[in-house]
């Protein structure tokens, strides 16, 4: 039986997290703790992000690159706000780690109110009211699908059955997290197959919500691209970017909010390769991924980095779809973070 946890409006911190189901994996160079899905006990409770795969810690050469970037959650929030010192997440966004979101729900423009439409990782939800829909929004579960997990020392299997509805929607969703026998990296690895009548199409991203040893985002960041990195509407005093290069001018307080589009990527997956480090502690960190990018954004607050990388994803019926991403963790100046 899952122990008892720390209700939704309750602060949230390291102590905290290890109330909530989760499994540990580990390969020798990386330890990271999972959170297992459930809309009752689990950490995560909105219907934004896919549920599965959610990384409360993850540690490695003496680093640790997740954690919670709020302070407290309050359901009445819908995205995320300050309270003088603290930052208060809506229960849609309070998530840790490399979180995941199929950004367009399935059915959700053809469904009248109080029928459903289809978030991919979540389950059916009842459409609440003929108001576009909106991520941060309230929409209650009608059908949190099924979720079927499996487990080894270093890695976690998730999959996610929704049976076909009335509209025709119904897919089935594996996602594995495992870390390599021999370095410091961790594969996530993605299978949506098509049960249904209707085609799925939506964007995926990772938000990425970096907090690298719960040091504040400031001058020693750098992202790296292979592509000349083009961003529109850069504040200078705030951020810079340079030939393959964005770096942050100063540490960001209080409300701040550096926020921007970033293009200059091409059509080839090669691009889907951005490099993140720091400074001063060496530390780093790489994603990549096996999709041409669509999309690529950079969202920042004083406490944490979020580097948004999106591909497409289209599903024929009785079709699958697989794409994977490798992150890297270690040292910015080590062979693994160099290489091409």
């Amino acid at each position: 039986m899952a122990e008892p946890v720390p209700d939704i409006n309750e602060g949230v911190s390291n102590a905290h997290s290890a109330s909530y189901p989760q499994v540990r994996i580990t390969n020798g160079h990386v330890r990271a703790n999972v959170y297992l899905p459930d809309a009752r006990l689990g950490f995560y409770r909105g219907t934004r992000f896919d549920g599965s795969g959610v990384i409360s810690s993850l540690h490695c050469e003496g680093h640790e690159y997740y954690g919670p970037w709020f302070t407290r959650r309050d359901p009445s929030v819908a995205d995320f706000i300050f309270d003088g010192p603290a930052i208060v997440a809506g229960a849609h966004s309070a998530i840790t780690g490399p979180a995941e979101e199929f950004v367009l729900p399935q059915g959700y423009k053809e469904a009248k109110a109080g029928e459903t439409f289809v978030k991919i990782g979540v389950g059916a939800l009842l459409k609440s009211d003929d108001a576009p829909y909106s991520c941060y929004n309230h929409y209650e579960i009608a059908d949190a699908g099924s979720w079927a997990i499996e487990s080894s020392q270093s890695s976690i299997t998730f999959t996610h059955q929704l049976n076909v509805n009335a509209r025709g929607y119904g897919y089935a969703y594996r996602k594995t997290l495992s870390l390599a026998a021999d370095r410091p990296e961790l594969i996530i690895e993605h299978s949506l197959e098509n049960t249904g009548r209707v085609v799925l199409q939506t964007a995926q991203y990772n938000h990425n919500f970096l907090t690298l040893d719960h040091e504040p985002v400031g001058a020693n960041l750098i992202i790296t691209f292979p592509f000349q990195v083009s961003g529109e509407g850069l504040d200078p005093e705030f951020v810079e970017a340079d030939g393959k290069q964005v770096s942050y001018q100063k540490q960001l307080v209080a409300n701040e909010v550096v926020a921007f589009p970033l293009s200059g990527f091409g059509s080839g997956a090669n691009d889907y390769d951005i490099r993140i480090h720091h400074r001063t502690s060496r530390a780093g960190l790489r994603m990549l991924g096996d999709r041409p990018l669509i999309k690529l954004a950079v969202w920042s607050i004083r406490s944490v980095l979020s580097v948004e990388p999106f591909i497409e994803v289209r599903v024929e019926p009785s079709s699958r779809m697989r794409w994977s991403y490798r992150y890297l963790y270690g040292s910015a100046s080590g062979a693994i973070f160099a290489a091409n």
